[in-house]
């Protein structure tokens, strides 16, 4: 198991370089960078409208000086100007010497400074951080303590009228989106075209210090109440139809009619032998409900309940080409992910020993 865990770390070294140099890549040809966001900005015109581009992807406009004509916006500023923009930003340098910088800093976990928002990378993905786990974390466990035990059951009564039903509800549950979901609870919940029950923004209150502690929990849980089922709806459809499907494959196995056949009662043959291997690929779902959760699905439920977390300061991010923001939460998610993944492997030897990954290519 050791060479197995050895060859997969290394593994992951390519595997970051291929993503971040993929995603500066693309970069360097989006639209509207940091430059050109200064540039908006002192000739007081809207970025959307003025921005056309960066790298190859702007040309010459004419008139104004000659260097800084490649920026549009940029005419009759001047070039000493534009190029303390460049040397601020790092543009000064070639693309090349930019990401092998990036990576030799990202490396040691230095991630440098927010453009925009005069504030160390770190220290906002460290601030915005406990929201995104409150959701992530109650995700998981809401949708796993129901969907497995829903499943299990299903599976057992395949094809009864509570199969059909509870079918109905979890297909409709997978085919609507959160997102579309949270805007309808908010029309319906919090103070729509309905009812005002629940807040619509923010994790907490803002007497929040002064409550007490039982009223802190009540606090806390009255705020996560709404984007919680908004984006538990879909996780809990994967999750509900994965487990049922995993453990009717296992039912209809020889081993689970010789056990019958044994006299094994029929909890004992459900929990004592088709748990353990229809469990397997339900955890080798984990990784992606795990960044799924914490990170990628919250992106759009954030925004629409105005949650600060880590989704919300992405887009922004992305909204404003604050790229060290970018590309640092882009590092800490893949390699979050990378490492979920092996700790799921490890997972399914714990489960069952029978699997051996050594003797497997990585």
């Amino acid at each position: 198991m050791g060479a197995y865990i050895f060859r997969r770390l290394l593994l992951m070294i390519p595997t970051m370089i291929g993503i971040m140099g993929i995603s500066f890549l693309v970069v360097q040809f989006a639209p509207g960078g940091p430059v050109e966001q200064v540039i908006a900005q002192l000739q007081g015109s809207d970025t959307g409208d003025r921005l056309s581009g960066s790298g190859n992807d702007l040309g010459s406009q004419g008139g104004g000086f000659e260097e800084s004509s490649r920026y549009r916006g940029a005419q009759g500023l001047d070039p000493e100007f534009i190029a303390k923009l460049e040397q601020q930003f790092g543009f000064d340098k070639p693309p090349l010497t930019r990401f092998l910088d990036m990576m030799w800093n990202y490396i040691r976990f230095d991630f440098g400074e927010s453009f925009f928002r005069n504030a160390s990378v770190i220290d906002l993905i460290i601030d915005k951080l406990p929201v995104s786990i409150s959701l992530g974390f109650w995700i998981l466990i809401v949708s796993y303590l129901i969907s497995i035990p829903l499943g299990i059951r299903k599976a057992v009564r395949d094809g009864s009228a509570f199969d059909v039903w509870t079918s109905g509800i979890v297909i409709i549950g997978y085919a609507v989106p959160s997102f579309l979901f949270g805007i309808l609870l908010i029309v319906l919940f919090a103070g729509g075209s309905f009812l005002d029950w629940f807040p619509l923004r923010g994790l907490v209150s803002d007497n929040f210090d002064q409550l007490s502690w039982w009223e802190k929990i009540v606090d806390y849980f009255w705020h996560l109440t709404l984007p919680l089922i908004a984006l538990s709806l879909s996780a809990f459809a994967t999750t509900t139809l994965l487990t049922k499907n995993s453990f009717l494959d296992e039912i209809r196995k020889q081993y689970v009619v010789t056990a019958r056949a044994k006299g094994l009662g029929e909890r004992q043959v459900l929990y004592g032998h088709v748990f353990r291997n229809a469990m397997l690929i339900v955890i080798a779902g984990f990784p992606g409900a795990f960044i799924s959760a914490f990170f990628t699905g919250s992106l759009l439920i954030e925004n629409i309940f105005s949650l600060d977390g880590l989704g919300r300061l992405g887009y922004l991010a992305i909204v404003n080409r604050d790229y060290p923001i970018v590309f640092g939460t882009l590092y800490i998610f893949s390699l979050m992910g990378l490492v979920v993944s092996l700790i799921s492997d490890l997972i399914y030897t714990w489960i069952d020993p029978r699997i051996d990954f050594e003797r497997r290519d990585v």
